[in-house]
């Protein structure tokens, strides 16, 4: 069972309102800020890099709210840092992602949650219709939104109580594919441009940049 890492979640609260009939719940996982995005060393600063996790982690927020689909937002994190007092905050006990998200998984499911979606922190141009069209796409049972490279798993729908073991990682579009026909579910895949860019890379700032220009010029 998972713990609340900063103060006492409302337990009874979240149930109610974690009904399935009225949407899913939305799990972005993200680590201690300090911790993110090291391989963007050369290009940022310490402080610039985790101002732009907080950057990216808000917007993901934003479009999480603004979706139709999404009844309930929670984050899975060893910290609190700057989430939003009413999102609650799960802890991540450093037993590694995956396991973390079976662990969150199990504590959603005894509160009577059974549509999740899962997604990263790190995708600065999603937008609310994207992650509209990837849980519509899951009605079935799963659907994935793939990164832009084909291999990687950037969010994932999964409706059901049926276990399952997350694959991220390496090549975690087969793993996670194969891990729905294992679970008997019809899968999915979804394409969509702010679904596919993660920022892990200086190439992938640079792509993110000129994504947001082009949103702003088109608006």
């Amino acid at each position: 069972m998972m713990h609340p890492s900063h103060g006492k979640i409302d337990l009874q609260g979240l149930k109610a309102r974690l009904d399935p009939r009225h949407g899913c719940c939305a799990l972005v996982a993200i680590k201690a800020r300090a911790e993110c995005k090291t391989r963007l060393a050369a290009e940022l600063a310490a402080d610039a890099r985790i101002a732009l996790v907080r950057s990216m982690l808000a917007h993901v927020l934003h479009a999480l709210r603004a979706a139709q689909t999404v009844r309930q937002i929670i984050v899975l994190s060893p910290e609190r840092d700057q989430v939003p007092a009413d999102v609650p905050v799960l802890a991540d006990r450093g037993v590694g992602l995956n396991e973390a998200l079976v662990e969150a998984r199990g504590a959603l499911l005894e509160l009577g949650a059974r549509a999740l979606l899962v997604l990263p922190a790190d995708l600065p141009l999603v937008a609310p219709a994207e992650i509209d069209r990837l849980v519509r796409a899951g009605r079935q049972g799963f659907a994935l939104a793939p990164d832009a490279r084909g291999t990687g798993t950037n969010a994932l729908f999964l409706r059901g109580a049926q276990p399952f073991r997350f694959q991220f990682g390496p090549d975690s579009r087969r793993g996670h594919l194969a891990e729905a026909a294992r679970a008997g579910l019809r899968p999915r895949v979804l394409r969509a441009p702010g679904l596919a860019l993660d920022v892990d890379l200086p190439a992938d700032l640079a792509a993110a940049n000129m994504g947001a220009c082009a949103c702003l010029h088109r608006a």
